[in-house]
């Protein structure tokens, strides 16, 4: 139950605000300018951006498996990055092409982590780099975690489908035994931490009916008097200000780690 196809609500829903981590992702990385970036996964674009905007590259391409995501990303890039249809297992690029292979908010959903780590090291050049990060969903991804323990409150089910539950690698113990049982060298592991702030509750609750996510497709796939008991109890859980709205954090953790010379 992993419905992502439609760019721009899943945009309004998370894509936004994994905008605010890719900055604090490439600056931690730190890599110098004229590299050969491949963004896996690369949904609407807003990592080949950043990377574009910021890391002066010399070149940046993009794989994506679903199409929908690909004309977000096309319009938003506007020619900016070469972008193919493709999974992380399955990278339509030659052997060592780029130098620097990163991927934001992906490795969750990847069927095989090792498979794809292995394929990300293949289309990577000696000493390059492979990065990555994800969710801490388990943790401070407050505006997911406050949905899931209100729908597990009130449907026992729902905790099959938490993100918390189905995505050990969204803990940093789990990114770093991946990387280094992947046989690349000089693992570490961050925190990112951005502000998801909301101007009051409709502004918080209303990417959850855009259906793209798997908490948005849980609320859709409720009817309609179970949706606003879940509506409800999720306000009662916020931390909701006099003024309305609502300021929580989001933490990301992000891994790197370098190829082989």
């Amino acid at each position: 139950m992993d419905p992502w196809q439609h760019g721009d609500a899943y945009e309004r829903y998370v894509g936004r605000w994994s905008r605010l981590v890719a900055p604090e992702f490439l600056a931690w990385l730190g890599l110098p300018p004229g590299r050969r970036w491949l963004d896996v996964g690369c949904g609407t674009g807003a990592l080949c951006a950043t990377i574009l905007d910021l890391a002066s590259p010399a070149s940046v391409h993009g794989v994506e498996p679903s199409e929908g995501f690909l004309e977000t990303a096309r319009r938003n890039l506007a020619g900016r990055a070469v972008l193919r249809r493709g999974s992380a297992d399955d990278i339509p690029l030659g052997d060592a092409t780029v130098g620097v292979v990163v991927s934001g908010l992906v490795l969750n959903f990847v069927p095989v982590p090792t498979a794809a780590l292995a394929e990300a090291s293949r289309v990577t050049t000696a000493g390059g780099t492979i990065a990555a990060y994800v969710w801490d969903y388990a943790g401070r991804m407050d505006l997911m975690r406050h949905f899931w323990d209100a729908a597990a409150e009130l449907d026992p089910h729902a905790d099959r489908l938490d993100e918390a539950a189905r995505f050990p690698l969204s803990r940093p113990e789990a990114l770093s035994a991946l990387f280094t049982s992947a046989s690349l060298e000089r693992v570490d592991v961050t925190a990112i931490d951005i502000r998801t702030p909301f101007a009051s509750f409709d502004d918080y609750w209303r990417p959850f009916l855009g259906g793209q996510g798997v908490a948005p497709a849980y609320a859709m796939s409720l009817d309609e008097l179970a949706r606003a008991r879940l509506r409800e109890l999720v306000r009662d859980r916020l931390p909701i200000s006099a003024d309305g709205s609502i300021d929580l954090l989001a933490r990301a953790w992000a891994v790197r780690a370098t190829v082989p010379a």
